[in-house]
């Protein structure tokens, strides 16, 4: 039997943390919000794990976890449930006929209730979070109050204000969260997510990748730069390519940071293009190692 506050297991924060590279603050800090009861909100760019730890802690905890994808499309209808239409017109309105969305069987089955792209859903979808995370309750119409077993908990992820397509989110509805903020992670730390996302064992072309996505951050040119997504892409990618010519070589290593990297970049000089700044920032970084690929191993 499921205890009623499962993130409050004194051995929980090893067993996430075992899964995970880096993050023990970020961790903590969520175990210790969602113990004390509260809703969480992870703000970050994206591939700064926010949906990794969300996701990891439920799974070590042992909680139901029901995934919401935010988008213009989310209607407070898909969040909470509609009643079967044809039952409905067959024999009226009753309790069987319902089919529960995401967030009446996050309550009913006292889960972990996960929406990403929070800051992208309509006000009226996001709004009929606010007495659930209030009180643990929903009131739906023709059904009754829907009421949240123990270990009901909201949890949400959403980029910056300022990315595409995004809005900002009511006061009412931020008062009944804690939130969190993450950044980039160390490139230590980065080069071992993706060694262990790639399986990649050219060292160089791990660390090669991970500066790539690391300078984009930095240029003047762009507004937000490649996640570690973009190196895990661009090992993945040369590494096939290397195996095509059964050597390395530079032509290739530069379309795979153009494929991997360039469209995850968000550029703020509408003059350059994401293409042109991979580039640069490819030959720069080569030029400084002075890189021999006879010498790498193919």
């Amino acid at each position: 039997m499921r205890p009623e506050n499962s993130y409050a297991d004194p051995d929980l924060l090893r067993r996430v943390l075992s899964r995970l590279v880096g993050r023990e603050r970020e961790v903590r800090a969520v175990l210790a919000a969602l113990a004390a009861g509260r809703n969480v909100l992870l703000v970050g760019p994206p591939g700064t794990s926010k949906s990794t730890i969300l996701r990891t802690v439920a799974e070590e905890a042992g909680v139901p976890f029901f995934l919401v994808e935010g988008s213009a499309d989310l209607t407070p209808q898909k969040l909470v449930g509609t009643f079967n239409p044809a039952r409905v017109m067959a024999d009226g309105f009753k309790p069987e006929y319902f089919e529960p969305g995401p967030l009446v069987r996050a309550m009913e089955a006292g889960g972990l209730l996960y929406i990403e792209e929070f800051n992208r859903m309509p006000e009226e979808a996001s709004n009929v979070l606010i007495r659930a995370a209030e009180e643990g309750e929903l009131a739906v119409p023709r059904l009754g109050v829907v009421r949240a077993k123990p270990g009901f908990r909201i949890a949400c992820a959403m980029n910056p204000y300022d990315d595409v397509g995004t809005s900002r989110l009511s006061r009412a509805l931020l008062d009944r969260f804690v939130m969190l903020r993450l950044d980039y992670q160390s490139r230590a730390e980065e080069v071992e997510i993706v060694r262990l996302r790639t399986g990649s064992g050219r060292g160089w072309l791990v660390e090669l990748a991970v500066d790539v996505v690391r300078a984009t951050r930095r240029h003047p040119a762009v507004r937000m730069g490649a996640s570690v997504r973009g190196a895990i892409d661009m090992v993945l990618i040369a590494e096939r390519l290397i195996e095509q010519r059964g050597a390395v070589d530079p032509e290739d290593l530069k379309m795979a940071a153009v494929m991997a990297v360039a469209p995850k970049l968000w550029m703020k000089d509408p003059a350059r293009s994401p293409e042109e700044v991979v580039e640069e920032v490819l030959a720069g970084l080569l030029e400084g190692r002075a890189v021999s690929y006879t010498h790498l191993r193919a």
